[in-house]
């Protein structure tokens, strides 16, 4: 078993928290070297995201979103050490926690208890956070809905809508362009024509989000 801590990954990737607090109690073991490669990867593009909010509890989480419209989120650490990551977002009933599970190869949310469906299944979580936003297609489209994932919370039943990221961190034009030419379709089978560098830069974030 790879007994690294997520916590310990996080910091040695990058200087994201200059004071990390890191409680024993919240160290995760990997089950495999490739869960391994998979979280660091998954951090790594979290921390470029802008917005990652590291270790954030479930608290504090309600308190930053406390204000913001519903479909308003955010990633977090997660404060079950069974998991790694947390997927925080404002609803028309307050802010729902939903954990997002990881089996060596891929990432999706918590099992639906109300749904005959497995979750679909990623392997890096800026796409299962793609996957929920309406694209917009379907904004557009009356009735065509992107996803059919709801939050079963408190005998309510409420659809889970990805619509706007809480920003961490002020992301740099560079990113903010690198987001934009993803979400473009054409442009990603055009990427061999361009030039090295550049195609290096749009492969280490691979998402529109």
């Amino acid at each position: 078993m790879v007994t690294h801590s997520k916590f310990d990954i996080a910091m040695s990737c990058s200087p994201f928290d200059a004071s990390p607090r890191l409680p024993p109690h919240r160290f995760k073991t990997f089950s495999s070297k490739h869960e391994y490669q998979l979280v660091i990867t998954a951090i790594r593009k979290l921390q470029e995201s802008g917005f990652y909010w590291n270790m954030v509890n479930g608290k504090e989480a309600n308190s930053l979103l406390s204000s913001e419209p519903p479909g308003t989120f955010l990633i977090r650490d997660s404060s079950d050490n069974r998991h790694f990551f947390t997927l925080s977002v404002k609803t028309d009933s307050g802010t729902k926690n939903l954990r997002i599970q990881c089996d060596s190869y891929f990432f999706f949310l918590q099992t639906d208890p109300k749904s005959m469906q497995p979750a679909p299944r990623f392997d890096c979580v800026l796409k299962l956070i793609h996957h929920y936003m309406p694209s917009k297609v379907s904004a557009a489209s009356a009735g065509n809905e992107k996803s059919s994932y709801f939050i079963y919370s408190s005998g309510e039943k409420i659809p889970l809508e990805l619509l706007k990221p809480l920003s961490s961190s002020v992301s740099t034009l560079q990113h903010l362009c690198r987001k934009t030419v993803n979400g473009h379709l054409e442009v990603s089978s055009k990427l061999d024509q361009l030039p090295h560098t550049l195609k290096e830069f749009l492969q280490e974030y691979d998402a529109p989000v």
